[in-house]
C-alpha cells in the first residue's frame, strides 16, 4: 500500500508552504523514514527553461526554499539543488525563474548538472544505460520536486517525468532520438526511476499549468502539495485531480507493471486533506490515450491523423531555437534565411515536442487534424 499526502496549500508564501511539506513528512513518518541523516542531499526541482516564477513553467522557488529549510532545521548538514533545463544554462536558468535567490536564502549551493558519465543499468527494460549528471552520481538521496503540468508527448508531466533532468546536457535531445515515441520514451523515463530511486517526490500544485504545457501553457490555481515516495502513485493522484484515466499513461502503467509503484485506488492510502476538494474537471488536458500517439500505421494515415506542433505565425520571434533544439536526424524544421519563419517536414517529425517545450516566445502550439479527432482522440 502506497501513501500520498495531499495538502492543501492556496498561496507560495514561505510559512504557509513549509507548514504544508511539513505537516505532508510528517503524515508520511518524518523526513527520516526517507532520507538518512548523513547523506548528501540533492534537492532536484523542475527547471525546465529561464522563464520568471509568475509563468509556473518550473518549480516554484518557494516549494524548493521551504523543503532546504525543513532540512536542515532538521540536522541535514549537506544539502543542494540542482537540474539540468531543456535549453537556456543553469545559471541563467536558475536565476531568472527564483531557484537561485530561493537556494542563497536557504543556505544551499546550486550544483553543476552539465556534465557526467555513462551510467550502465543491466536491468532497465527499455534502456540500459543513461548519461547522468555527476552531481546526480556523486549524491547518497535525490529528492525531486515536481511541478503539477500537461505536457504535449506524455500527457501529464509531474514526478516520474521529473527525473529526466538528471540526464545532463544534450543527451537528453539524444534520448528523444533514441526513444521517438511516447510509449518508448516513456519506458525510458521508468527505467530511469528504477535507476536513481529518488527517496521522495514532493509535487508543487498550489498552482499548476494547463493547456499548451509544459512551456507554454496556462497557470492555473489547484491550492495542495502532493508527497509520496511513490511516482506512480503522486503521478495517478495528479491524474485524479483532473479528471485524467491514469490507464492513458504509460509512465503510470509501465511503472506499475515494472514495480516502480502503484496506481490503482486500492492500493493507495490518500493521508491529509480530502482529495475530492482539489479535483477540477475542467482543467485543459488531452484526455486520450498515448497508445494513439505510436507511428504503427502507414505515413499517409500519420500526417492526417496524428496530433502536430505548428508554429503560430504571428507570435513567431524567428529566433530559430525551434531548429535549434529539434533532435531529429535529419531536422524536422528548416528555414532558407534567419529572417524566415521555420517550417516543418513532418514526415520528418517524431512528435517530441522538444520545439513547443522550449519555444521562448510561446509561439509553437499543438493540433489534431480532423482525422485524429474522429478515430484517435475522441
Amino acid at each position: 500500500m502506497s501513501k500520498v499526502a495531499v495538502i492543501k496549500c492556496d498561496e507560495y508564501k514561505l510559512e504557509e508552504v513549509k507548514k504544508a511539506i511539513r505537516r505532508g513528512l510528517d503524515l508520511l513518518g518524518g523526513i527520516e523514514r526517507f532520507v538518512k541523516k548523513d547523506d548528501k542531499v540533492l534537492l532536484k526541482p523542475n527547471m525546465l527553461s529561464a522563464k520568471e516564477a509568475s509563468k509556473h513553467v518550473t518549480t516554484h522557488p518557494t516549494v524548493l526554499e521551504s523543503i532546504a529549510e525543513i532540512l536542515l532545521e532538521d540536522g541535514y548538514q549537506d544539502v543542494s539543488f540542482g537540474d539540468s533545463p531543456a535549453k537556456d544554462s543553469e545559471e541563467k536558468t536558475a536565476q531568472i525563474n527564483g531557484l537561485a535567490q530561493a537556494g542563497v536564502n536557504a543556505g544551499i549551493n546550486q550544483v553543476d548538472m552539465s556534465y557526467g558519465k555513462t551510467v550502465g543499468f543491466p536491468k532497465g527494460h527499455q534502456c540500459k544505460r543513461f548519461e547522468i549528471a555527476q552531481a546526480v552520481i556523486d549524491s547518497d538521496s535525490i529528492i525531486s520536486l515536481s511541478k503539477m503540468k500537461t505536457h504535449q508527448l506524455t500527457r501529464i508531466t509531474g514526478a516520474v517525468k521529473n527525473t529526466f533532468g538528471c540526464v545532463y546536457g544534450l543527451n537528453k535531445a539524444a534520448m528523444h532520438t533514441s526513444f521517438p515515441n511516447a510509449i518508448d520514451f516513456s519506458k525510458m523515463l521508468v527505467d530511469l526511476n528504477l535507476l536513481l530511486k529518488p527517496k521522495l517526490y514532493i509535487m508543487d500544485g498550489i498552482t499548476a499549468m494547463e493547456g499548451n504545457g509544459p512551456g507554454s501553457g496556462d497557470p492555473i490555481k489547484m491550492g495542495v502539495i502532493l508527497i509520496s515516495d511513490d511516482p506512480v502513485a503522486i503521478d495517478a493522484t495528479f491524474c485524479k485531480l483532473i479528471d485524467l484515466n491514469p490507464k492513458f499513461i504509460p509512465t503510470i502503467t509501465y511503472g506499475s507493471h515494472w514495480g516502480l509503484g502503484v496506481y490503482e485506488k486500492s492500493n493507495i492510502e490518500y493521508l491529509g486533506d480530502n482529495l475530492e476538494q482539489f479535483i477540477n474537471k475542467d482543467f485543459d488536458v488531452v484526455r486520450a490515450t498515448v497508445q494513439a500517439e505510436l507511428p504503427k500505421i502507414t505515413s499517409l494515415v500519420r500526417r492526417l491523423a496524428l496530433r502536430k506542433p505548428y508554429i503560430i505565425q504571428d507570435e513567431c520571434i524567428k529566433c530559430g531555437q525551434c531548429i535549434e533544439v529539434c533532435p531529429a536526424k535529419p531536422k524536422a524544421l528548416s528555414r532558407l534565411n534567419k529572417t524566415d519563419i521555420p517550417k516543418y517536414d513532418y514526415s520528418k517529425c517524431i512528435r517530441c515536442y522538444c520545439c513547443q517545450e522550449t519555444c521562448p516566445a510561446e509561439a509553437i502550439d499543438v493540433k489534431t487534424p480532423l482525422l485524429g479527432k474522429l478515430f484517435f482522440y475522441n
